[in-house]
């Protein structure tokens, strides 16, 4: 599952940026977009599917984000300063490929010809500079998924674009820890529905040969052993290289570019009930969207994270026995949504389902910001490389129509609200995964350029003011409460949280992984109560100011924190330090920040803060 979900937390944040800058954020010019990870923390999301994904709504994550979210626009407001925005465009050659090309291939012959790719290679880079053109930072949109970390990975991170994103501003903020100083670099996601970023593409981890066919399967273990692979030994160092190649283009293209952005500000939005759109073919022919449903191919997963349960990508035929498991659980989904969907055999009909609440969104954010002659469209899923190109080459001819000539038009990925994945009406019919998570139907892509033309419409010709606000979307009271119990955290006997059980080595070379074991405590807890901003620290005696200075936190890629669960509340937390090149010689400790749960009889439960200090150790040079 993506973890990239909005929906609620938009309205959330919407209504308290209200209470605090009254009309000067809002609906229409706020974009809720998600660089997009398959590692981070789930339960935030409303909508009964991805409820179940996460077993359960978590209101302490969700109460986490949106406080989060808020926190960063405040610092940006705070910050505020004039200043110029210069845009740039190039390609980042050798990160990406299809991974369904069989689906792109459905697309007309003549409108391939048009590109030199089945993947779309070019980055654009928004850099933002003050009135004395000192750096403030840069948005960069591209099309990758950040799937470098596979899903046997368990530690929350923030993939490729996160990498990408940390190099940039490790070297732009110069003497700050990760996450602070004031430079931001964003990369954002775009049309990335069938980009992978594991380049040396699907092979079947048992035989090795390649199974980069029509279902993605292999003669030995069927789709559960087709996995494609990323460049480099394992996860982690994949996620470099694919990461450094992106920070790599997006610091030349900042650094050269001279194109200023200059012009008025208009922004667009709508909610459009996506089940119900009637979309022009031609000009006497219509079609409909589709109440949601998930195919068969959608519990296949993608060569990049299989589905498990030995489906196949690629299905137009359902099965009798989940047909039959299905009909006894939820019951049989209607003719007219079978009907609607065809040809995509339906495995879930989620928008016929409503308890507790409902599967999927009917209602779905449309949204476009313009900046002079750039468009930002704020798509609510995940476009196919041809979706995307489609829907740019529709709104750039809209606003040109009107008089707005040479728009760049920008997809920008996952906002808003999460809707799975829109493909062609062509690879719509090849039934792969993405055509099976495009849950309106076949004519979803049609329907989103209609809408989004509309959009461009109202900006072009200055009636952004007659656009319907369209039906609000539900807001649900009482979400399906987690299944994993909170229970009190225990510390062994004779010990306390954050007490040492296994210390570092006395010393270690450049190059070594240091690794300290603490009485621990769930982390969870830790977004209750944010005593601290950091489960973890490496430190550096400096003997000129008899002080430890801090030199990584848990956001740095060189450290990581294990949380290992034992029985009836026990748990220890891991912290490894992966010692760099770079590390200077000298003494260190590793600190570990928790928060433990405590209830007495009673007695509403308590949120404590502690911390834990390993013993100093050395770092010599080899």
């Amino acid at each position: 599952m993506d973890s990239e979900k909005s929906s609620e937390w938009q309205s959330d944040v919407l209504n308290r940026l209200q209470s605090k800058y009254g009309s000067l954020y809002r609906r229409d010019n706020v974009i809720l977009s998600g660089t997009h990870t398959h590692s981070g923390p789930a339960g935030y999301f409303q909508y009964t599917v991805f409820v179940i994904a996460s077993e359960g709504f978590s209101n302490r994550t969700f109460q986490h984000m949106v406080t989060g979210i808020l926190k960063s626009i405040d610092i940006a407001h705070t910050n505020m300063k004039p200043g110029k925005i210069f845009i740039n465009k190039g390609n980042v050659d050798g990160v990406q490929i299809n991974r369904s090309p069989y689906s792109y291939l459905q697309n007309p012959q003549s409108e391939r010809a048009r590109y030199s790719s089945n993947t779309d290679k070019e980055m654009v880079v928004l850099k933002m500079v003050d009135l004395n053109g000192d750096d403030l930072g840069l948005i960069s949109w591209f099309a990758i998924h950040p799937v470098s970390m596979n899903n046997s990975n368990h530690l929350v991170n923030s993939d490729n674009v996160g990498y990408a994103s940390y190099l940039l501003e490790q070297e732009k903020n110069k003497g700050y820890l990760p996450g602070q100083g004031p430079f931001v670099a964003a990369f954002a996601s775009s049309n990335l529905g069938d980009v992978s970023p594991n380049i040396l593409g699907p092979r079947c981890i048992n035989t090795g040969e390649s199974c980069d066919n029509a279902n993605s399967t292999c003669p030995i273990g069927g789709s559960n052993m087709c996995i494609a692979k990323g460049p480099g030994q394992d996860m982690f160092d994949s996620t470099q290289i694919i990461g450094r190649a992106m920070y790599q283009r997006a610091k030349e293209l900042y650094a050269s570019a001279s194109q200023e952005v200059t012009g008025p500000l208009a922004s667009a939005h709508q909610w459009v009930d996506m089940t119900n759109v009637t979309v022009w073919l031609n000009s006497t022919h219509t079609a409909k969207t589709c109440k949601p449903a998930l195919g068969y191919s959608f519990a296949a997963g993608t060569i990049d994270g299989v589905g498990g349960l030995n489906f196949t990508q690629g299905k137009t035929e359902g099965d009798p026995f989940w047909d039959t498991i299905r009909d006894q659980i939820l019951g049989k989904p209607s003719e007219e949504i079978k009907e609607c969907h065809k040809p995509k055999p339906i495995l879930l009909h989620t928008g016929e389902l409503s308890k507790p609440h409902p599967w999927h969104p009917d209602i779905v954010d449309v949204q476009i910001i313009t900046l002079g002659s750039l468009a930002i469209t704020a798509i609510p899923g995940e476009f196919t490389t041809m979706s995307g190109r489609r829907l740019r080459e529709a709104v750039q001819a809209e606003f040109a129509s009107h008089g707005m000539q040479n728009m760049t038009v920008v997809i920008s990925g996952l906002c808003n609200v999460y809707t799975h994945y829109i493909t062609t009406y062509e690879e719509y019919q090849a039934q792969r995964y993405e055509a099976a998570s495009t849950i309106y139907g076949p004519h979803t892509l049609s329907a989103y350029i209609q809408l989004f033309r509309n959009l461009a419409k109202a900006i072009a010709t200055d009636t952004v003011a007659n656009l319907s606000r369209g039906p609000e979307p539900p807001f649900f009271q009482q979400l399906m409460v987690p299944l994993i119990p909170n229970i009190v955290d225990r510390a062994p006997i004779g010990r306390t949280f954050g007490d040492v059980l296994q210390p570092a080595k006395p010393e270690y070379r450049v190059g070594e992984v240091a690794e300290v074991i603490f009485v621990g405590a769930n982390p969870k807890n830790s977004a209750q109560n944010e005593t601290h901003q950091t489960f973890l620290t490496v430190e550096k005696y400096e003997a000129t100011s008899t002080s430890w200075q801090i030199v990584c936190n848990d956001a740095s890629w060189e450290t990581r924190f294990y949380w290992h669960k034992g029985l009836l509340g026990l748990s220890n937390a891991t912290v490894e330090w992966h010692i760099p090149d770079t590390a200077q010689p000298g003494i260190y400790r590793i600190r570990y920040f928790g928060h433990n749960r405590k209830q007495d009889i009673l007695k509403p439960a308590v949120i404590l803060s502690f911390e834990g200090t390993s013993p100093a150790f050395e770092v010599v040079t080899t």
